[in-house]
């Protein structure tokens, strides 16, 4: 249970800080401060039920695009979260802007949250591993 929970909060914590960057670095990309929370949990629940479903049509129908399903289900997700929420995305450079970099801080914030957040529980772990193998 506490893996779900700490894997919930990092897939949050990424989509909160990959709808933060598109919102700084692009001027078309705005959002409410009262709408940006429902974003960001909108944005993490439609792409963390869209992935799969999309990955699992491309395999069946277009095994070439598989690489390209995390931009896909990104900008679907950015897509659902314009329409629910206070996030505002105008022109179609933009949209493609906000998919791009949504999708690598996104990507990169799942790799990198771990680190710093289970800091203490890795060296534990460690620690652990080095009493028993003494």
């Amino acid at each position: 249970m506490i893996r779900f929970l700490i894997r919930t909060a990092i897939f949050l914590g990424s989509a909160a800080i990959g709808i933060l960057a598109a919102v700084w670095l692009l001027p078309d990309v705005h959002v409410t401060a009262t709408g940006f929370i429902t974003a960001a949990i909108v944005f993490a629940v439609a792409q963390s039920l869209l992935s799969p479903f999309i990955m699992k049509i491309a395999a069946r129908n277009a095994p070439a695009f598989l690489g390209g399903i995390g931009l896909v289900s990104t900008f679907v997700s950015l897509v659902i979260a314009s329409v629910i929420t206070g996030l505002s995305i105008s022109g179609w450079r933009t949209w493609i802007l906000a998919s791009l970099v949504v999708w690598l801080v996104t990507a990169l914030a799942t790799v990198l949250l771990p680190m710093f957040l289970l800091k203490d529980e890795v060296a534990e772990r460690k620690e652990k591993n080095k009493k028993a193998t003494a």
